[in-house]
């Protein structure tokens, strides 16, 4: 017996021995951190021979640190991007196309929201998300309720979206503004809501077909603009980058109104007597128009043999049903795979029904350098508020910058 014993003991010690080790990557932000660890704690459970290391880095490091580790051959074997970098990354050489076998291309193309199909180049996958988004539009009830607006019943079109707007701005007595009726700041999520939401809402479209040519610098892009730097300029309900940041303002009860996306669901759920509701973006003219981005899981050419196993086998872990639903109850960003997303207990919830129900009339931007493409938009609107300069001018501006950087990119 004690033999026995003895032995089983020894190949207990092999087999933790040759439990194999992977590294997962992910940028800094404590709920999706947590959501990941409890998905590492579940997925050990079911594979007691894999070993999964998540480490983490601040936003503004993340990508220079994937990149110089992965051309290292260290670094992670998963690891998490934003869709809108793909390109660069496949440039670069970190990732690796996803197996047929593990990621059957018709099974996510009929199981997964068709803006994953971003993740398809040349008849491969390369990254699956575990979660999408999509904008809606946030207002604070207590505020709408002290400007003598029905708390529950948000603007629905965008000219109503103004009108409130307007009553809801306070001034203070030497004319500075201490509330805005709605938040206004393309570096965060507005440079999305102009390009894929208002420049088609007043019957444009952002870029051509194949995505190669800038096509906003026409008049629907010109009433997109106008109408988006009006809230500053005309209407004066809010200031560019109120309190530095939308959030921030709309967290502290200092903006009536705020547009983002579906993962700030939890940041606002934290916030002391925040009174909130959340709705489907205004439309205009009757067109419905949302734009839908995700961060993406992928295989990095760092995993080779029994680790590329293991990371394909984590990364089918994260992207199935169980993985999504954890990740909207503990993150608020919506399941990629529409069985998840359209539970009627999930398209019905109040707060997170008004971004899956955005999801069925989304765009996702193509983007060459989303951080360039949005600075693209940030400077549009600076050379307007802070220059005077007007509005045509400075979007035809943005549009040759944009069609530079796409021109340039394609030339790589």
């Amino acid at each position: 017996m004690r033999l026995l014993i003895a032995i089983f003991f020894m190949l207990s010690i092999v087999h933790v021995a040759h439990a194999v080790e992977i590294d997962y990557w992910q940028y800094s932000y404590k709920t999706r951190v947590d959501a990941m660890n409890e998905l590492i704690a579940a997925f050990e459970v079911e594979n007691p021979d894999i070993k999964v290391h998540q480490t983490t880095f601040p936003y503004a490091q993340y990508r220079t640190k994937v990149a110089a580790s992965v051309g290292a051959g260290e670094g992670p074997d998963v690891v998490q991007l934003y869709y809108g970098w793909l390109g660069d990354y496949l440039k670069a050489g970190i990732l690796k196309p996803l197996s047929e076998n593990n990621f059957p291309a018709t099974e996510i193309e009929t199981d997964f929201f068709p803006i994953v199909h971003n993740m398809k180049v040349d008849s491969h996958y390369y990254a699956l998300p575990t979660a999408v988004r999509s904008l809606g539009l946030f207002w604070n009830k207590k505020l709408f309720r002290e400007a003598g607006l029905n708390p529950d019943v948000p603007p629905k079109t965008l000219d109503e979206l103004t009108e409130y707007a307007k009553k809801l701005t306070k001034y203070d007595r030497a004319g500075n503004i201490i509330q805005v009726g709605i938040t206004v700041g393309p570096i965060d999520q507005d440079h999305n809501w102009w390009r894929e939401v208002l420049v088609r809402q007043f019957g444009g479209t952002p870029y051509n077909a194949d995505n190669t040519k800038v096509t906003y610098d026409d008049e629907a892009g010109l009433q997109a603009f106008e109408y988006y730097a009006g809230l500053v300029t005309n209407h004066k309900v809010s200031v560019v980058d109120f309190m530095d940041k939308g959030e921030i303002a709309f967290k502290a009860g200092r903006a009536a109104m705020h547009i983002d996306g579906s993962f700030a669901l939890s940041t606002f759920d934290r916030a002391r007597r925040l009174e909130y509701g959340v709705a489907e973006l205004p439309t205009h003219e009757g067109i419905k128009s949302n734009f839908a981005s995700y961060w993406v899981n992928g295989i990095t050419s760092k995993a080779k043999g029994e680790k590329r196993e293991a990371a394909e086998k984590f990364l089918k872990f994260i992207t199935s049903e169980k993985a999504m639903q954890l990740w909207l109850d503990r993150v608020g960003e919506l399941p990629a795979r529409r069985t998840v997303a359209n539970h009627p207990e999930n398209l019905e919830n109040p707060k997170f029904g008004p971004f899956i129900r955005g999801l069925d009339y989304a765009h996702s931007t193509e983007f060459y350098s989303e951080a360039e493409q949005r600075r693209t938009v940030v400077d549009m609107l600076d050379r307007v508020v802070l220059s005077g300069m007007s509005v045509a001018r400075s979007l035809r501006i943005a549009a040759e910058e944009d069609q530079e950087i796409i021109d340039k990119a394609r030339m790589k």
